[in-house]
């Protein structure tokens, strides 16, 4: 056992990290995705190879700027120079480079694969994010963090510090890919969410101490989620009549529990209008609507991460018919068939691995 913050038992442990654990340049190399094509590329740890680097965490310096992390895999990074996001397909200019020792960051003109460095003059630069070569774009393993667990109300308690609060919320969500931040649609709250009490207490007194934000907390509120068990079928016409041009749509779908093989979460969508009785141009907005509606379900406001709707059929009209309509329509058809399909609250789960 050791403390870090006790400074006991650390030196042992970075000593036994550097006689026990491989050198980066004893591994094979690193296998990423060619963004183009799809194929596997394996990239070994040398400097001749094309430059790879993960980007693992962001921070903010109140001297320097935002810092990213970034662990190098392969080929070299010089300061001053330019490097591509797969994510954003943009380029990024990387104005200097630090080798960080605790909180002193120490310049370095260059990093090469097996290094870890810090990195700033960034624009768009995320948690997970691959950078490499634009030459030889790759798309390296990304991260996958847990959906927050906890959530809880807060505001400022003083209306100056309004803005103060929405910064330094802004720059904790970029920093931790955990922790959440939303507004509630019904009461106009700000919600904080992340993976515990200690966790959420942690943040709500960096606030405190580096943004100089004092806030009012509500008590913490379990994330729950809601699921659907069974199936429906429902017809939803949206008509609306004031003088002049009017609005119409007319949708008929299937709503059900997504098939077992829809790995990715979210909305199922699954268009089967045959004969044009919908313009294919109204079809994505349709979509939209069921995919923005599952932000709040039907028996408490919680989320929906996943349901299949299947559009089978609907009508149109050739002057009121927009993609605003079939959008309105996909919502209230949303409101209406949920109630059928067994809804149930669903309460967070983890599941642990331990290792002895």
């Amino acid at each position: 056992c050791g403390s870090s913050f006790k400074n006991k038992g650390v030196q042992t442990m970075l000593d036994y990290v550097m006689e026990l654990l491989p050198s980066p340049m004893d591994s094979e190399g690193v296998v990423g995705t060619n963004p183009d094509t799809n194929e596997e590329i394996l990239l070994k740890p040398s400097i001749d190879e094309p430059f790879a680097a993960l980007a693992f965490k962001i921070a903010t310096d109140p001297f320097v700027g935002r810092l990213c992390f970034i662990r190098v895999y392969s080929g070299n990074l010089e300061a001053g120079s330019y490097i591509y996001n797969a994510r954003s397909e943009n380029k990024e200019r990387i104005s200097r480079i630090f080798q960080m020792h605790a909180n002193k960051q120490n310049p370095v003109p260059n990093v090469a694969a097996g290094d870890i460095a810090a990195v700033v003059g960034f624009k768009d630069i995320k948690t997970g994010d691959t950078l490499c070569d634009e030459k030889k774009p790759i798309v390296l393993e990304s991260m996958d963090f847990p959906e927050p667990v906890i959530g809880l109300a807060i505001e400022p308690k003083t209306q100056a510090d309004v803005d103060k609060l929405g910064m330094g919320l802004s720059k904790l969500a970029e920093e931790d890919p955990t922790f959440r931040v939303q507004t509630d649609q019904e009461t106009g709250q700000t919600v904080i969410s992340g993976m515990g009490e200690l966790h959420l207490d942690i943040l709500i007194d960096r606030l405190k101490r580096e943004f100089k934000v004092e806030v009012n907390q509500g008590a913490p509120q379990v994330a729950y989620k809601e699921a659907i068990f069974g199936t429906t079928q429902h017809r939803e016409t949206y008509k609306k009549q004031s003088g002049g041009r009017g609005k119409f749509a007319d949708i008929q779908v299937v709503i059900s529990p997504i098939d077992a093989d829809f790995e990715k979460g979210g909305l199922q969508f699954v268009n089967e209008i045959t004969g044009g009785s919908i313009p294919r141009e109204f079809i994505p907005s349709v979509e939209k609507g069921f995919a923005s509606a599952m932000t709040n379900g039907v028996l408490a406001g919680y989320p929906l991460p996943d349901m299949k709707v299947r559009l089978i059929d609907g009508s149109f009209h050739a002057v009121d018919s927009d993609a605003l309509s079939f959008e309105l329509a996909a919502r209230m058809a949303y409101r209406e068939a949920l109630p059928k399909c067994k809804p149930t609250l669903m309460e967070p789960i983890m599941k642990i691995e331990i290792l002895t």
